[in-house]
């Protein structure tokens, strides 16, 4: 009669995106410029949100809650990968794992429905511009937010649960740089397939729900766009949706891409995973500081009202 000796996985021991030293350096510099863009450019956004009267209005509300989205998914994950980065062997015990997918897929699922509401409170302001201070009320906002953040961890139990809640024995070995659904779907030794169907149902509903809302408000806005009698109402409305758009898109496409289509490689699931976890948190600010003039306004006031230094 034969016998397995399988014990309960206790800490998981990270392969990382490469085993060699040279490529470990760079990896470094680079994940380390990027977080610390990403954390000056996010918290800079809050600041400036807080800081000045003429952002404190329902968009930039929700933006500074999308900022703080953004720089917390990215210290959740990235500081964690540059101890790795240095580490002879790169572990993690099997609480960490958890309260880092937790928390990795609470501030995902936040940023989805912040990004739906964004979409459209510039609906009804370009849409319906005579009633948006009607209809979009501090109260309303602060209902709107909440429920980005309830549903955020909603959401993250749900796929949290019903990843953990498989049988991991044996082999501890992650070929990623952190605690990931998919990969650890990959590693465990039981029947995976109740969770895979539960989380690829809560991906379409936190995904395809928020984008039918997205491309509903956006087409309405188009429309509305197109029948304005003069160039610089459309140029003004194409200028306040563009930075939201833009985010939109490297933000839907990067997640739609990680947890609803297959991955052809592993190497090609580190690729997408770094974009969506590591560059595009540092993208939002720059698109939203570059392509809109309030931010850049703001920004310049605070650099003016700066104290100089007299020798």
């Amino acid at each position: 009669m034969s016998q397995t000796n399988q014990t309960w996985v206790t800490e998981f021991l990270f392969l990382g995106l490469s085993d060699d030293p040279q490529t470990q350096v760079l990896l470094f510099v680079l994940f380390l410029g990027v977080y610390l863009v990403t954390a000056l450019g996010n918290l800079l956004i809050i600041i400036l949100v807080l800081t000045d009267s003429h952002l404190q209005i329902p968009m930039y509300f929700f933006l500074c809650n999308l900022s703080l989205a953004d720089f917390c998914s990215s210290t959740n994950i990235v500081p964690q990968a540059l101890v790795h980065m240095l580490s002879k062997r790169q572990v993690m015990s099997f609480t960490n794992c958890a309260a880092q997918l937790f928390l990795y897929l609470f501030f995902g699922a936040t940023q989805c429905a912040l990004l739906a509401v964004m979409s459209y409170d510039r609906y009804l302001a370009i849409c319906d511009p005579m009633h948006y201070s009607v209809i979009m009320t501090w109260k309303v906002c602060g209902h709107f937010t909440l429920g980005c953040w309830i549903s955020g961890v909603l959401i993250s139990l749900v796929d949290t649960t019903f990843t953990l809640c498989l049988s991991y024995q044996g082999d501890n070995r992650i070929d990623h740089f952190f605690c990931e659904a998919p990969v650890l779907l990959d590693l465990s030794s039981g029947d995976t397939h109740r969770s895979q169907m539960v989380i690829f149902f809560v991906g379409v509903v936190i995904l395809i729900a928020p984008v039918s809302l997205i491309l509903v408000s956006y087409s309405s806005i188009i429309v509305t766009v197109i029948k304005m009698k003069t160039t610089s109402g459309r140029l003004k409305a194409f200028s306040t949706c563009s930075s939201h758009l833009t985010v939109v898109v490297l933000f839907y496409g990067s997640a739609i891409m990680t947890y609803m289509t297959p991955r052809s490689s592993k190497e090609q699931g580190k690729l997408v995973s770094v974009f969506y976890a590591v560059v595009n948190p540092m993208l939002n600010p720059l698109i939203y500081s570059l392509r809109n003039k309030d931010v850049k306004r703001a920004l310049r006031n605070i650099i003016n009202q700066a104290p100089t230094w007299r020798y």
